[in-house]
């Protein structure tokens, strides 16, 4: 592997516009920006805007306070390579969004130079309203369950061994489609049950009544942090690629997809293990590596 950055008159008037601004999908009066590539070469320097959703091992704040992970490493990595040889100054406005559907939103709706890091899938679908860069990890997703339950060997064995539980969905992911497909082959009779994050799947899974399909990282984590939930390994599903996403404005993409294909590929150098082990760990780091292999 190769080594390897005028106030208003009346207060009705006021309101009217105070209305019409509130939520990015009302308008774009408050949509995020950044510098466009054409605007950086004429200019000699870019200010890029990075929206992302805090997440352990990926974006988040080490002991020091300072934002680090995966896909925060991966970015300043890419704009390393492009200021060496582009010679243009990039300076990155790392922005937090909690929500992840709002954090989706935002970047459908951003102009220019905005990117966005939320281990977002990329789909056939997600490219009708977004840009993706190439992959930059493949992702393994889980079925779970309660810890004390049985374990599941065969998915036949799915409406005896899930009797007493009920399916539970990430609203809005490829999660949902994944216990849905399982719901109407299984237990046809049964409502989906709807979660509003990762970390509530793992607590309702955990507290002994629901079964759910989450991100392999995300079971990793949960297990260190000592949740009392199984993984059905019968179930495991490869094929699934995150990507950073940006708007259609976005003129940067055919920069950034240079840089995954740099020198061989950046996917196949040492700092890219090396930026995978330091926050997710060798073990993780090893599953997720081989369910790239399996994909391929």
């Amino acid at each position: 592997m190769r080594k390897y950055v005028q106030f208003p008159l009346i207060i009705m008037m006021s309101f009217i516009i105070s209305a019409c601004s509130q939520g990015r999908e009302e308008g774009a009066l408050n949509a995020d920006e950044g510098t466009s590539f054409v605007e950086a070469k004429e200019q000699g320097k870019a200010e890029l805007t990075v929206l992302y959703v805090p997440a352990p091992g990926f974006a988040y704040r080490d002991s020091s306070g300072e934002l680090t992970g995966v896909s925060v490493d991966i970015m300043h990595d890419f704009i390393g390579w492009f200021q060496q040889y582009h010679g243009i100054r990039v300076s990155l406005n790392f922005v937090p969004e909690e929500d992840w559907r709002v954090f989706y939103q935002r970047v459908v709706d951003a102009e220019g130079g905005v990117f966005g890091l939320g281990n977002v899938t990329i789909t056939e679908e997600r490219r009708e309203e977004l840009s993706f860069s190439p992959p930059y990890l493949d992702n393994l997703a889980v079925l779970i369950s309660p810890e004390q339950g049985s374990q599941l060997e065969n998915l036949d064995r799915l409406p005896d061994v899930f009797a007493d539980l009920e399916p539970l969905a990430f609203a809005g992911t490829l999660h949902e489609v994944r216990i849905r497909q399982l719901r109407d082959q299984y237990q046809p009779q049964r409502d989906i049950a709807r979660a509003e994050s990762n970390q509530e799947i793992i607590d309702r899974v955990a507290a002994g009544d629901h079964y759910s399909y989450i991100d392999a990282y995300n079971y990793w984590r949960a297990k260190e942090a000592g949740s009392a939930i199984q993984r059905h390994e019968i179930a495991d599903e490869v094929g699934e690629t995150f990507g950073i996403i940006m708007p259609h404005s976005n003129d940067w993409e055919t920069m950034l997809t240079a840089f995954f294909a740099a020198e061989g590929g950046y996917r196949d150098t040492d700092r890219y293990r090396e930026v995978l082990e330091q926050h997710l760990g060798k073990a993780l780091t090893d599953t997720l590596e081989n369910a790239r292999q399996r994909a391929n």
